[in-house]
């Protein structure tokens, strides 16, 4: 059992990336480059110390993602392989793609209301329109407020009022708290006797020219979307971010200009876990144009910081008035389309029969029939393939530290004017929130949180305190002694108990390294008794857990449902 240490990768990716004599971490001489961990495991943050500011600005294709994503995308056969990003003990450290927030940490009521905003709300006594909205499936355009400060505007589409706003509102949020850098997004008003047009203000037309963007334009645009009874129009606005925009960050490979971007996108963590998040929200859109790579200086560093954008998409509104597959069927999906043509029609699919609770400002959602080993995207990413069992319960560790008040809290922020709406979409996410532990929590075993003093191991059961799994359930530690350099074990004793406190064995090494094979036994989970190794490092007079490993480096499809999954079909 070897846990690929996150320094290990980066040495090897830095030295293939960059010239021999720049390596992350070359304080670690030979004489210690054996060791299984080092003195600062397990490291908190991922290590980004090149200087990136040679990145350059790159618009992947939207149409080469779409097909590739379904034509290739969808036949690929997950590697199996353990996510590269993650620390020694099995967490994945904060980073330019991700901070860790819920579930690492208590979140207060008003830092979940308050979101990625850090700065002021926009001055809508004004608007300067600069240009059309280019992306997206809402109407919008980018504009200046009173204050001077740029800021992209998104309006609801008629059918839909409060709808489209309030989703990017509440999911700008959500997956902030989840770990994931989001743009500021504010819900205001756009009054259009309040606006002007820029003079240097173009669009686009069908031919593919760009003329001026005229008043007959701005008033062609708010035809479409749901204007208020005193004329005004509820808008969402993002802020510009600061920084220089690079363009997109793809769900493969990596950024070739950017020496930190070591890790292949597929194989980040927090990109396979939004799987697990898109499933939770109904985060349809997930494609390349819905990212953003940004050139920043933080901390005297220039570094690329990735933001997950346009999370808007969810809830069911990412749905056309009459679409009803979005979240059942990739946007193709060629064994489905066959079924109901061979049955002429008969043989339905899930997403024909379920029964939905709609309102305007949430649209089609729900948690009754909701499976997320189930969920389909628009399109499969290459990350979402690779979803292994590991991947899915630390995902759903994030989604079960959710609690009822929080999420009430959250969708409180969306402002609808009708509180059953507000109620319904609370109640779906907490549906669907539940799902998710009771699915991917008991699958594996759930044991984490090891820690040892002199006399007894203390540890915690994600399933069971999460509310899923009620006792008993008793546990097992296999106890080793652990050699850092060459890696060989040494059995010492085996100790039991019917509580989540283990006794220690006598005999315990007062220094160096232990392992631990920890086991848990309840009815209904066979799982479980497969053993998540822990180690531990004395350091001083108390020991320290540096390691842990839940699966295998490398599974085969039939050891990790959450990957076979993602070939399933309806």
């Amino acid at each position: 059992m070897r846990i690929p240490a996150i320094r290990s990768q980066v040495h090897r990716a830095a030295a293939a990336a960059a010239t021999a004599s720049i390596l992350l971490f070359a304080a670690h001489e030979a004489t210690t480059q054996t060791q299984r961990f080092y003195p600062d495991d397990p490291i908190a943050r991922e290590p980004e110390s090149q200087d990136a500011s040679v990145a350059a600005p790159y618009d992947p294709s939207q149409i080469y993602d779409l097909t590739f994503n379904l034509f290739v995308n969808a036949k690929h056969v997950p590697s199996g392989e353990r996510a590269r990003n993650i620390n020694t003990i099995d967490e994945v450290p904060d980073s330019s793609w991700f901070t860790n927030r819920v579930g690492a940490r208590a979140l207060a009521a008003d830092e979940l209301v308050r979101g990625p905003n850090v700065g002021a709300a926009p001055d809508p006594s004004k608007w300067v329109i600069l240009r059309e909205k280019s992306a997206g499936a809402h109407p919008g355009f980018t504009a200046v407020d009173a204050k001077g400060e740029t800021w992209f505007l998104e309006f609801d589409p008629t059918p839909f009022p409060e709808g489209a706003t309030g989703a990017v509102q509440i999911a700008t949020k959500i997956f902030w708290a989840l770990g994931y850098n989001q743009v500021e997004s504010y819900l205001t008003t756009f009054d259009p006797k309040k606006a002007t047009i820029d003079p240097k203000a173009v669009v686009r037309r069908p031919s593919g020219d760009r003329t001026r963007f005229e008043r007959d334009d701005l008033n062609a645009i708010l035809e479409t979307v749901a204007r208020r009874a005193d004329g005004t129009y509820r808008v969402i606005a993002g802020r510009l971010l600061p920084g220089k925009i690079l363009g997109n960050f793809t769900y493969a490979g990596t950024r070739p200009d950017d020496p930190n971007d070591v890790f292949p996108h597929e194989h980040r963590r927090e990109l396979r876990a939004l799987r697990v998040f898109g499933a939770w929200t109904n985060l349809t859109d997930l494609k390349v144009h819905n990212s953003l790579d940004v050139l920043v200086t933080e901390n005297g560093k220039t570094i690329v910081k990735h933001y997950l954008q346009d999370v808007g998409s969810t809830f069911g509104m990412n749905n056309e008035l009459h679409e009803w597959d979005l979240g059942y069927e990739y946007f193709y999906q060629g064994d489905a389309s066959l079924k109901r043509l061979y049955t002429l029609g008969f043989g339905l699919s899930t997403w024909q029969t379920v029964d939905y609770k709609e309102y305007p400002s949430v649209g089609k959602f729900e948690g009754v029939e909701f499976d997320p080993r189930k969920w389909h995207p628009q399109t499969p990413t290459k990350a979402y393939m690779e979803l292994r069992d590991d991947d899915a319960f630390w995902a759903a560790r994030r989604v079960a530290a959710f609690s009822d008040e929080m999420i009430r809290t959250l969708v409180h922020t969306g402002q609808f004017s009708d509180p059953a709406a507000e109620k319904h979409l609370a109640d779906v996410l907490i549906q669907r929130r539940d799902k998710i532990k009771s699915i991917y929590l008991t699958q594996v075993n759930p044991i984490v949180n090891p820690r040892l003093d002199g006399a007894a191991l203390t540890v915690e059961n994600a399933a069971v305190s999460a509310g899923v799994v009620k006792g008993p359930v008793s546990y097992t530690a296999s106890w080793m002694r652990f050699d850092n350099v060459t890696g060989a074990t040494a059995p010492l004793s085996e100790t039991k108990s019917t509580t989540t406190t283990v006794a220690v064995p006598a005999g315990l090494p007062a220094t160096g390294f232990i392992a631990a094979d920890l086991t848990a036994e309840s009815d209904g989970h066979p799982s479980w008794k497969k053993p998540v190794r822990a180690f531990f490092r004395r350091d001083g007079s108390s020991w320290k857990l540096v390691g842990l490993e839940r699966l295998p480096p490398r599974l085969t499809p039939d050891q990790s449902p959450a990957a076979t999954g993602t070939r399933a079909t309806r």
